[in-house]
């Protein structure tokens, strides 16, 4: 069954629920011409009568009458309906994907902050390695380290990413920089599976298929082999404050140019709730 126009409804209904013309259009934001030409188109489709002017205000037909009734139902349970789940999208927490090693090393120890300036807004955190689909696995947000480049997503820049080489003091002894050799001739913790580590230290003229490497499954296993002082290890100094800052872990070399790599917010297209933009907006105010 083809039904009428959701508008001619909708102006119909708010005329019967006044009983005026003008007070429909108030709550429609549209002038009273227009919700009488939307009964009229309403009454033409149906071939019925259903209002008519009575003295100032408006009085229905027993046809209207009734289509009145059940259009105040219908709207009332799809009004609750959208509330619900308003309601219950303002109470689920904000869903972050995320590296473990960025969870760890750079967002929480700021986390507390955030959730100071703003109580209200319940996060879930997700660290994993892999690139989740935002869609199917009901993301709002990922904080990815690439060239910004996603299909199907939209990315906004956080922080530029420095390629950084660090050793422990007990490893580097009180040396503040390392040539290139002198970094060959040291011992590596490296993490599996980047090879764009391998990538940057050539273009240092380090050979990497000659050094001392010990290769490790994950960047957290690899940070803290290098911080007992076992080898040098690359890692983006964005991850790297709170060791510098606390002396485990010593700079002997940094990126002079980027890459092109950074770390990227990235959510779905369209609209964002208002939590999300001020997670966001103090994501970057904190970097």
């Amino acid at each position: 069954m083809r039904l009428p126009s959701m508008t001619a409804l909708r102006a119909f209904e708010a005329a019967a629920r006044h009983r005026s013309l003008s007070a429909a259009g108030r709550e429609l934001n549209v002038t009273h011409a227009a919700v009488a030409q939307q009964v009229r188109a309403l009454e033409a489709d149906l071939g019925l009568p259903l209002a008519f002017r009575d003295g100032r205000g408006l009085a229905l037909t027993e046809e209207g009458e009734r289509l009145a009734d059940g259009l105040g139902r219908g709207f009332a349970t799809i009004t609750a309906a959208v509330q619900d789940l308003r309601d219950t999208d303002r109470a689920r927490p904000l869903r972050v994907t995320i590296t473990p090693s960025f969870a760890a090393q750079w967002l929480m120890p700021r986390l507390g902050r955030f959730w100071a300036e703003h109580p209200d807004i319940a996060l879930s955190l997700h660290p994993e390695q892999r690139v989740v689909d935002l869609t199917t696995e009901h993301m709002d947000l990922a904080i990815r380290f690439g060239a910004g480049k996603w299909p199907g997503t939209d990315s906004e820049l956080l922080t530029p990413a420095f390629y950084t080489i660090v050793g422990a003091p007990s490893l580097i002894g009180d040396r503040e920089t390392l040539t290139p050799a002198e970094m060959a001739a040291l011992p590596w913790v490296l993490e599996e599976s980047w090879p764009e580590q391998h990538v940057w230290l050539r273009s240092l003229g380090i050979d990497t298929r000659k050094l001392d490497v010990t290769e490790v499954p994950t960047e957290e296993l690899a940070l803290s082999a290098a911080r007992q002082g076992y080898g040098l290890h690359v890692e983006v100094s964005a991850l790297l404050d709170d060791d510098i800052a606390s002396g485990r872990l010593r700079i002997v070399y940094r990126s002079r140019f980027e890459d092109g790599t950074s770390y990227w917010l990235v959510t779905r297209p369209g609209p964002k709730k208002p939590a999300l933009r001020t997670l966001m907006r103090w994501l970057k105010s904190a970097v």
